[in-house]
């Protein structure tokens, strides 16, 4: 497992399936390209004074499948233009039981030592209170089923809100723009109806709705 991850800017296509009847076909149709399925759960944060959604920056906890693995990430200044997503992106491993204890008491976030990523928060953001500089935003549960297809990862996501479940495809590529016409042809010829994500995951927990089509 590689626990060094990286800091990079992520370019992503996302595309949304309607409903869960959609989502079902695809995935039935991907059903022998499948490599593994990951239940997630996000719990956002930001500084007590909000010094990061302030500069369209969020702090992301990722649990896998409970708690078999927890990633911490930084995502920062998110443009998502017709269905392609640009998202400066800094991650890193934390351990799963420090990170459950930070969703309990979010103020220990400030006193988790030797992560890269939490130490670029503070510094870069100024989340120098050791006991108050967090607070958490809650968060939403996903189920992510990632395919191998012609030479595209594709991760198809059900993502479970209080007020609804958005399902999407997303595909992180360095040339989006012909992974999403691959897409594009794909769910056509299958009559699968689609749109472009308009929002990212994170803006569509905040605003409490799911998008309108």
């Amino acid at each position: 497992m590689n626990n060094n991850l990286h800091h990079a800017m992520e370019v992503e296509v996302k595309l949304r399936l309607p409903n869960a009847e959609s989502h079902g076909h695809v995935t039935t149709l991907l059903g022998p390209f499948h490599v593994i399925t990951h239940r997630q759960h996000n719990l956002f944060f930001d500084g007590a004074n909000s010094q990061l959604l302030s500069q369209r920056a969020v702090l992301r906890l990722r649990f896998y499948n409970d708690d078999e693995r927890c990633v911490v990430s930084l995502k920062a200044k998110a443009v998502l233009v017709n269905g392609v997503s640009r998202v400066e992106e800094d991650e890193e491993d934390i351990d799963p039981k420090v990170g459950r204890d930070c969703v309990a008491e979010p103020g220990k976030l400030g006193t988790v030592e030797n992560n890269r990523v939490l130490e670029r928060v503070k510094e870069e953001f100024r989340v120098l209170d050791k006991v108050n500089g967090f607070l958490g935003l809650g968060g939403f549960k996903n189920v992510r089923n990632v395919y191998e297809w012609k030479g595209l990862k594709l991760e198809i996501d059900e993502s479970a809100y209080d007020f609804g479940t958005l399902y999407e495809i997303e595909c992180e590529s360095s040339d989006p723009e012909e992974a999403k016409r691959v897409l594009e042809e794909f769910l056509k010829e299958n009559e699968i109806d689609y749109s472009y994500s308009t929002l990212s995951k994170f803006a569509i927990f905040r605003s409490g709705k799911l998008p309108s089509e």
